[in-house]
């Protein structure tokens, strides 16, 4: 496991950063909600009457003046899209850094197989991504309990599931994206999830653009319909394994092979 240990040690500024930021943030939303709990009755009122802005969101389905309501729109908009930049810009520099830092002809001299490179350092953004949602879920628990608000413990592990799932499906397809890729890739992680966070938002808006919701990973982790339904959606889930699964097949299929420059 050497190369998933340097590759931990190599990125771990950057997790500690992309972890504290979302932690925190995520803490700060929750303690604010005691302050802003006595105003929500008049802000839900008013978001309810935003037409398709409030649709996209989600915020027709939810009450804002619970704290579930609160943290599924607020801190779930958190770690929705942190998290997911986060897993993506992990993926997408995996690979291609060897050519891109020209580290490549000193790693695959030594006697080990591209598979088993692919397989650690697939296994270290697997770890970065488990470690930083146990941190931030931990957290928000904390936080929770320090407000002095009933934890809604099923509603809140199946949100975090979701996102979990959903920062691994991006960076299984960005891992796949990073083995055709000979420079940085940061750009093209950070515009895939941008790219699937608004279609998302489409989807939401408008009912014949509903199909989106199988294509971007954002549409079974949307909080309302997790907290509306008590579930996950095991259709748009398994689209996403596949997705997910298609992106690690690719990755092994063409970097086992390719020319390393």
């Amino acid at each position: 496991m050497t190369i998933m240990r340097h590759e931990l040690r190599q990125n771990r500024t950057a997790f500690l950063v992309w972890t504290a930021s979302i932690a925190c943030l995520m803490a700060v939303c929750v303690f604010l909600f005691p302050e802003m709990k006595s105003e929500m009755g008049a802000v839900g009122n008013l978001f309810a009457s935003m037409g398709s802005f409030t649709a996209a969101f989600g915020m027709d389905r939810l009450n804002f003046g619970t704290l579930i309501g609160f943290y599924a729109i607020e801190c779930g908009n958190v770690i929705g899209l942190g998290g997911a930049f986060f897993a993506s810009l992990m993926g997408c520099s995996i690979l291609c850094k060897e050519e891109k830092d020209r580290t490549a002809e000193f790693l695959f001299t030594h006697p080990i197989s591209r598979r088993r490179v692919l397989t650690e350092k697939l296994a270290a953004v697997a770890a970065q991504i488990l470690a930083m949602n146990v941190i931030v879920l931990a957290l928000s628990l904390l936080s929770i309990a320090a407000i002095g608000e009933e934890i809604p413990w099923g509603e809140i592990l199946r949100m975090h599931l979701a996102f979990l799932l959903l920062q691994a499906e991006l960076a299984a397809v960005c891992f796949g994206i990073s083995a055709f890729l000979r420079r940085g890739a940061a750009g093209v992680g950070l515009g895939l999830t941008a790219l699937l966070y608004f279609l998302n938002l489409i989807a939401n808006m408008a009912r014949s653009a509903r199909f989106l919701k199988y294509i971007t990973p954002f549409g079974y982790c949307d909080a309302a319909d997790i907290v509306a339904d008590g579930r996950l959606n095991a259709g748009m889930l398994a689209v996403g394994l596949l997705f997910a699964a298609a992106g690690i097949a690719a990755a092994y299929g063409w970097y086992c092979r390719k020319d390393i420059s």
